[in-house]
């Protein structure tokens, strides 16, 4: 049984939560979340192409998907982005000082929401488009 759709619409719900979190001034949950979203929803569309994909790093994972998934260099940039959000956002350890709800704002997480959305965009359509 292939489960990229249960992966891909729990991406979604982890992207609404990006934005509920942002809403509410958790910019670092905004953050986290919107890796989360991202890092989801590639790998929904590892598994829509009988793969796995491994591991939390969203930039590798898109790297490592199948060559006829055509994925632009700007995606996996952003990609990177999103990936400075995955340990930072939630251990007091990740930065020199201050708590990590200190060093995240609207900035940090609008931009994140954004670059999540592109991915889902993608997945969403390569999903669709293939399927």
């Amino acid at each position: 049984m292939n489960r990229a759709f249960d992966w891909f619409v729990q991406a979604k719900r982890d992207l609404e939560q990006a934005e509920d979190s942002r809403k509410a001034e958790r910019h670092e949950w905004a953050c986290f979340a919107a890796h989360q979203a991202a890092e989801k929803a590639v790998k929904a569309l590892h598994l829509y192409h009988h793969q796995e994909g491994w591991g939390h790093v969203v930039a590798k994972l898109l790297e490592d998907l199948p060559p006829l998934c055509a994925v632009p260099e700007e995606l996996i940039e952003k990609a990177k982005v999103l990936d400075n959000f995955y340990i930072p956002t939630r251990y007091p350890n990740g930065h020199p000082e201050g708590a990590p709800f200190e060093h995240y704002g609207p900035l940090q997480s609008e931009e994140a929401i954004r670059y999540a959305r592109d991915i889902l965009a993608f997945v969403g359509k390569a999903m669709a488009l293939e399927g």
